[in-house]
């Protein structure tokens, strides 16, 4: 097991225990809420395993490099961007899938836009915002969050 796998484990088992000693029943509640979740993002875990088990099996290497490899420049920075805004799903799903286009041959600037785009752009947090923070909030981070990952692949481009 990771040092992520076991932290996450043992942080479970202490809420466990705090969640038992209540008396309310509140540790079977908090294991419903944990199956509803799974249940939930269990499609999408799949999918996403699944594309990164096929990404790693049939190493596009020289596509991946092409368009975002180290040599691909700002041009890969840039389609490194968009590619982030678009990637569904929280952490669980996307690491995994960045992960293996690094091991294909994404360069560290792409990489890096990649994933600080899916953090500041991502389109399905889009609607969210917009219902609750309004256009004007909405604009405003949208139009520095096109910058940021720019601003980051470009750097660590430059830097590598």
């Amino acid at each position: 097991m990771t040092v992520a796998a076991v932290t996450l484990a043992v942080l479970a088992v202490i809420l466990l225990f705090l969640a038992w000693r209540r008396g309310d029943n509140s540790h079977r509640e908090g294991v419903w809420q944990a199956v509803q979740t799974l249940r939930r993002t269990l499609p999408l875990l799949i999918a996403a395993f699944l594309i990164v088990g096929y990404v790693n099996v049939l190493e596009p290497q020289q596509l991946v490099q092409r368009f975002i490899g180290p040599q691909s420049g700002w041009g890969g920075i840039l389609l490194a961007e968009g590619i982030g805004m678009l990637l569904p799903g929280g952490p669980y799903v996307v690491f995994p899938l960045i992960a293996a286009l690094y091991k294909a041959g994404a360069g560290l600037g792409p990489a890096v836009t990649l994933v600080t785009s899916w953090a500041t752009q991502g389109l399905i947090s889009v609607s969210f915002e917009l219902s609750f923070m309004g256009w004007r909030f909405s604009a405003v981070r949208w139009g520095l969050g096109l910058v940021v990952p720019l601003l980051a692949g470009g750097l660590v481009h430059l830097l590598t």
